[in-house]
C-alpha cells in the first residue's frame, strides 16, 4: 500500500518521547525516575479528574499557621485584624497532567499491548500512590496560599459574611432592625447623632473664624492700582468682569465691615470699604450707582447682600382662589388631578395656593377660564386683608387695574354693597373689565377718572384702597429694567404724585361711616421717599386722620427715623415686606382711620384751597366745614341710591354714540341729521291736523245758541264802557289832588312865619 492521504497532509508522526512512556508507567503503578523530561506540546482531551481527599486535622492547621508566622508571610486581604473575613478564598491545587485514554493512544500511535508489556515489565508489587508527584502532600505544607476556611474549621466557629461597606464598622454600630420595642430608643439615638454633628460643624466654623481673625491673616480688599486700572478699563470697554473674584471680594468686605476694629486695614476708613462694596454691587448685579446706594442704605451690609441676591431669583407662582365660585380645597384637588404640584401659601392666607410645578399652563386651564382662580402675587393679598371690607359697604379702589385687589374685595363682601373700581388708563381698564366678568363679580362699577379729582366726582365712601403707582423697587425680580431705568428724577416726581393721591383718598372717605372710615395706602416699593415720607406728609396735612394697626400677622415695622430724618412714632404701625425675609415681593402697607371732617382751610390734592369752603367759612380761623350734605331720614329714604338722571345730557350722549357707530360702519353721520329733519317735517302737518281736531272738539262742547251769544256780547259792551268811565274819573281826581295840596301848604307857611315873629317880640 502506498502513503495515505493523512500521511500526505500531516506528515509522519513525531517520535514517541520518554514522557509518553512515563505516563504509561504511572498508570500501571510502576515507579518512574524523577528526572524531568522535555514534553512536546500536543492536543489533549479534557477528562474529569477525581476529587482528592483533603486533610482537615487540627494539627496540620496549627502547623501551617506556625510556619506562616515564622516565615513572616503576609495575610491575605480576606483575613482582617478583627477576625472578619472579607471574601472566601480557596487554595487552588496544581492540576495533574491529564492523560489520554488507552484507546486513543493505541489508535494514534499503533502500539500493541505486547510491546508495552516488554517495556514496562511485570512488577506488580511496586505501585505508586494516587499522585506520585506528591501534590497532596506538598499542598498541605505549601505556605504560599492561605485558606481562611481551614482556620474557621479548626476553631469550630462559623462567622457571618460581611460586605466591603461594613469593613470599618464595629458590630455595635450596625443598624438594628426597627421594631415597636426599640423605635423610641433608635429615634433617641438618631437625635443624639444629629446633635453631635451640629456641634462638630459649629466647632469647625469657630475654628475657621479664629483662623481668619489672626492678625497676619487679615483680608486684603484693596488691590494694587494697576488692578483697579484694569477693572476700570474693562468696565469702560463693556467687558465682562471676573464674577468669582467680585463675589469673594464682596463677602470679604462684608466680613470686614461687621468687625471693622479687628479686621480693618490700617490707614483705611470705613467709608472706603462701603464705597468699594457699592462698586462691587453695581458691577456684580448690574445696578446703576444711584439706585444701588439708595437700596444699600436701607439695610446693614450683610442684609443688603441678601436683598440683592434675592432680587436675582423669581418669587414663587401664587394663585388666589375665587371664593365666589369655589373653595380652596376643591380647587387644589382639581389642579392636582391635572398634574399641578402646589401647597397653601401660608397660614396667614385662606385663599392662596403656591405652585411649584405644572404640566399644564395655569392661564389656560378650564378652572381658570371658569373663574375659579386668578394669578396674583402673594404680596397683593396684604392691602385687601388690611382694608378688610365688610358686607353692604360702599368702597372705592382708586387704581384698580388689572383687578386682582378689586375682585378680592368683592369676594370678601360676597357680592354685596357696591365697589367703584377707578383707573385713569382706558387700555388697562379693558383687562379690569375682563377679570370682573370672568370671576363673576356683580357689585362693581368701573370708571375712568383722574384719581386726584375723585372727591369732586364722588365721595362719602366707607373704605378706600389706594395702591399707588411707584418706582417698582420691590419687584425687581419681575422687572429687571428697574436696575438701570430709575434715577433721581423719578424719586422726585413719583412721591409728589403719591402725596396728591393720598390726600384725595382721605377726602373721599366718610368719617361718619358706622362700619368704616378706613383707608389703606400701599406701594410695591421699598424706598422711604415713597412710603414713610408720603405717610408723614398726609398726617401733617390732614389732622383728621390717624394711623391704626394693619391687622396683618407678619411684616417688619416701618421706619421712625432714617438718614437723620425723624417721623411720627405711630409709623411703627406700618408694615414693610422684603423678598429675602418673607419670599414675597417688596411691599409697604399703611392703614388710616378718618376721625373727623376735613378742615376748611385744608389744601386739596391739587395744591389749591376749595373756593366754596373759603367763601362760606366764618371769620374765625380753624372752623371745620364738612363737605358731605346733611340729609333728613325721609330724604335719605326717598333719594334713589344712584342719584337723578339728566335727560338732556343722556340725549347728547346717545346722539354722539350713534354718530360714532355710523363712522365705524363707513356711513356719513350727517345723514342722520337729514333723516331727523325729514321726520320732523313729516310730523309737523300731522301735529297741526291733530291740534285742529282737538280745537273743534273743544268748540263743540262749548257751543251755545246764537241768541245767547248775542245777549252776552250786548251785556258785555255797556259794562266795559262803564268801567272805562270810572277809570278816567279816577285819573282826573288824582291829577287835581296834588295841586290843591300844594296851594294849602303855601298858605300855611306864611302863617307859621307870623307866629314865629310874635314869639320873638314877646
Amino acid at each position: 500500500m502506498g502513503v495515505g492521504r493523512r500521511m500526505k497532509k500531516q506528515g509522519p508522526p513525531e517520535p514517541l518521547s520518554e514522557e509518553h512512556f512515563a505516563n504509561l508507567k504511572r498508570k500501571k503503578g510502576i515507579p518512574v525516575d524523577d528526572t524531568p523530561a522535555e514534553t512536546a506540546p500536543h492536543k489533549k482531551r479534557r477528562t474529569i479528574a477525581a476529587k482528592k481527599p483533603e486533610k482537615n486535622t487540627k494539627a496540620a492547621a496549627s502547623a501551617k499557621l506556625a510556619a506562616r508566622h515564622a516565615n513572616g508571610s503576609k495575610k491575605t486581604a480576606g483575613a482582617s485584624n478583627n477576625g472578619v473575613k472579607s471574601s472566601k478564598t480557596k487554595s487552588k491545587k496544581a492540576p495533574a497532567p491529564e492523560s489520554d485514554s488507552d484507546e486513543m493512544m493505541d489508535d494514534e500511535f499503533d502500539v500493541d499491548a505486547s510491546d508495552l508489556d516488554d517495556v514496562i515489565g511485570s512488577d506488580d508489587e511496586m505501585k505508586l500512590g494516587s499522585d506520585f508527584l506528591g501534590s497532596d502532600d506538598d499542598d498541605d505544607d505549601d505556605d504560599s496560599v492561605y485558606d481562611s476556611d481551614q482556620d474557621a474549621a479548626a476553631s469550630g466557629k462559623k462567622e457571618k459574611f460581611v460586605f466591603s461597606d461594613d469593613e470599618d464598622e464595629d458590630e455595635e454600630d450596625r443598624e438594628e432592625k426597627l421594631t415597636a420595642a426599640n423605635i423610641e430608643g433608635l429615634s433617641r439615638k438618631l437625635d443624639q447623632q444629629l446633635a453631635e454633628e451640629a456641634e462638630e460643624n459649629e466647632a469647625e466654623m469657630r475654628d475657621d473664624a479664629m483662623q481668619t481673625n489672626i492678625d497676619g491673616d487679615k483680608p486684603q480688599i484693596f488691590g494694587d492700582e494697576e488692578e483697579e486700572d484694569d477693572l476700570a478699563a474693562k468696565t469702560k470697554n463693556l467687558l465682562a468682569p471676573d464674577l468669582q473674584m467680585l463675589r469673594t471680594r464682596i463677602t470679604e468686605t462684608i466680613r470686614v465691615l461687621e468687625d471693622f476694629a479687628e479686621l480693618g486695614e490700617e490707614g483705611r476708613d470705613r467709608s472706603e470699604y462701603t464705597n468699594q462694596l457699592l462698586k462691587d454691587f453695581c458691577a456684580y448685579y448690574g445696578y446703576n450707582e444711584f439706585l444701588a446706594e439708595k437700596l444699600m442704605n436701607l439695610f446693614p451690609p450683610k442684609e443688603a447682600f441678601a436683598f440683592f441676591e434675592a432680587n436675582e431669583s423669581a418669587r414663587p407662582v401664587v394663585i388666589r382662589t375665587n371664593t365666589l365660585r369655589t373653595h380652596r380645597r376643591d380647587l387644589a384637588q382639581a389642579l392636582i388631578n391635572r398634574g399641578v404640584t402646589l401647597e397653601p401659601v401660608g397660614k396667614w392666607s385662606k385663599v392662596g395656593l403656591q405652585v411649584f410645578d405644572s404640566n399644564v399652563p395655569l392661564g389656560a386651564t378650564p378652572e381658570y377660564l371658569a373663574g375659579h382662580y386668578i394669578l396674583q402675587a402673594a404680596s397683593s393679598f396684604l392691602p385687601v386683608m388690611a382694608l378688610c371690607p365688610q358686607e353692604n359697604e360702599r368702597c372705592l379702589d382708586m387704581a384698580s387695574a388689572p383687578g386682582g385687589k378689586t375682585t378680592h374685595m368683592a369676594a370678601l363682601m360676597k357680592n354685596t354693597g357696591v365697589i367703584f373700581a377707578n383707573d385713569p388708563s382706558k387700555a388697562r381698564a379693558k383687562g379690569l373689565i375682563g377679570n370682573i366678568h370672568r370671576l363673576g363679580v356683580r357689585n362693581t362699577i368701573v370708571c375712568n377718572y383722574d384719581a386726584r379729582e375723585f372727591p369732586r366726582v364722588m365721595g362719602g365712601f366707607d373704605r378706600v384702597l389706594l395702591d399707588a403707582p411707584c418706582s417698582g423697587t420691590g419687584v425687581i425680580a419681575k422687572d429687571p429694567s428697574v436696575k438701570t431705568n430709575r434715577d433721581e428724577k423719578d424719586f422726585q416726581q413719583l412721591p409728589h404724585l403719591q402725596k396728591q393721591l393720598l390726600l384725595a383718598a382721605i377726602d373721599s372717605v366718610d368719617h361718619a361711616s358706622k362700619t368704616g372710615g378706613y383707608l389703606v395706602y400701599s406701594t410695591c416699593s421699598v424706598a422711604v421717599e415713597e412710603n414713610e415720607q408720603v405717610v408723614a406728609y398726609a398726617l401733617s396735612r390732614r389732622p383728621n386722620v390717624r394711623l391704626v394697626e394693619t391687622g396683618l400677622p407678619f411684616g417688619k415695622e416701618g421706619f421712625t427715623s432714617f438718614m437723620g430724618k425723624k417721623f411720627h412714632p405711630s409709623l411703627k404701625m406700618t408694615r414693610r415686606y422684603y423678598p429675602h425675609l418673607y419670599n414675597v415681593d417688596g411691599f409697604f402697607v399703611a392703614k388710616f382711620q378718618k376721625i373727623g371732617p376735613t378742615p376748611g382751610n385744608a389744601v386739596l390734592a391739587n395744591g389749591k384751597k376749595d373756593k366754596d369752603v373759603t367763601r362760606n367759612r366764618d371769620d374765625v380761623e380753624g372752623t371745620v366745614v364738612d363737605k358731605t350734605p346733611i340729609k333728613t331720614e325721609k330724604e335719605e329714604e326717598e333719594v334713589d341710591e344712584f342719584g337723578g338722571f339728566d335727560e338732556q345730557e343722556d340725549a347728547d350722549y346717545i346722539e354722539r354714540a350713534k354718530r360714532n357707530a355710523m363712522r365705524r360702519r363707513g356711513l356719513d353721520p350727517k345723514a342722520l341729521k337729514k333723516g331727523e329733519k325729514k321726520e320732523k317735517k313729516a310730523q309737523e302737518p300731522a301735529e297741526e291736523k291733530e291740534a285742529e281736531k282737538q280745537e273743534e272738539k273743544v268748540e263743540k262742547k262749548t257751543e251755545t245758541k246764537p241768541q245767547e251769544k248775542a245777549e252776552k256780547k250786548a251785556e258785555a259792551k255797556p259794562k266795559e264802557k262803564s268801567k272805562k268811565a270810572k277809570e278816567v274819573a279816577k285819573e282826573e281826581v288824582k291829577e287835581v289832588a296834588p295841586e290843591k295840596a300844594s296851594k294849602e301848604t303855601s298858605k300855611e307857611k306864611p302863617k307859621e312865619k307870623k307866629k314865629d315873629k310874635v314869639k320873638t317880640k314877646k
